[in-house]
């Protein structure tokens, strides 16, 4: 028995801090899992530029709403939801990931999560596990399932390369010239025929 495991930011909805960045008009926050493998480093660095700049949840979660799926995700996931179990694992907020989910039919997703003051601000944030997207492909198997497994960030790589099939989408080149052992696809029709191809 398969599960599909999919990351969601670059994969199925476009990056949130990429879109906050372009919304806020601070560049420095365009910086993503694609640019630095230590996502602890990344969101400390994030939660720095948040706290200089006065600006708390409500503003991140006021972008989100303007957020729409990438075209054909929704279909894509759809179609891949009729073949096998799908389960969504990022390393987004529970506080962003909601109103992106019932964009996608409300889709399994697992998270992290923000600690957020009274007055709105962001203090911290709180990892499910360690390597969550790892560790949650380990647990799946674990109970028997076989995982396949799609991204296209650094913090991908431990859930693609754990599984019984793993690829990359719409990832950047220093990934995909880093490993090229992974098939790599641009567009969904490729992604849904080669995870079926996998599937028994």
């Amino acid at each position: 028995m398969e599960i599909v495991c999919l990351d969601l930011e670059g994969v199925l909805v476009p990056e949130i801090w990429i879109a906050f960045s372009e919304a806020s008009g601070i560049p420095e926050l365009k910086r993503t899992t694609r640019d630095e493998p230590d996502y602890s480093k990344l969101m400390y660095w994030r939660l720095n530029i948040l706290k200089e700049h006065g600006l708390g949840l409500k503003e991140i979660q006021d972008t989100i709403a303007g957020i729409d799926p990438l075209p054909g995700a929704k279909e894509f996931l759809d179609e891949l939801r009729s073949l096998t179990q799908v389960m969504i694992l990022s390393d987004t907020f529970t506080q962003f990931a909601s109103p992106l989910m019932k964009k996608l039919g409300w889709p399994t997703i697992l998270c992290n999560s923000l600690v957020v003051e009274a007055d709105g601000s962001i203090s911290d944030f709180k990892m499910r596990v360690e390597r969550s997207k790892y560790t949650t492909v380990k647990a799946l198997q674990s109970i028997g399932y076989e995982t396949i497994a799609a991204g296209d960030s650094y913090n991908d790589l431990d859930m693609i390369l754990a599984g019984k099939a793993g690829f990359l989408f719409r990832s950047t080149e220093a990934i995909k010239t880093e490993h090229p052992e992974l098939p790599a696809f641009e567009e969904y029709p490729d992604l849904l025929n080669a995870i079926s191809k996998e599937l028994s």
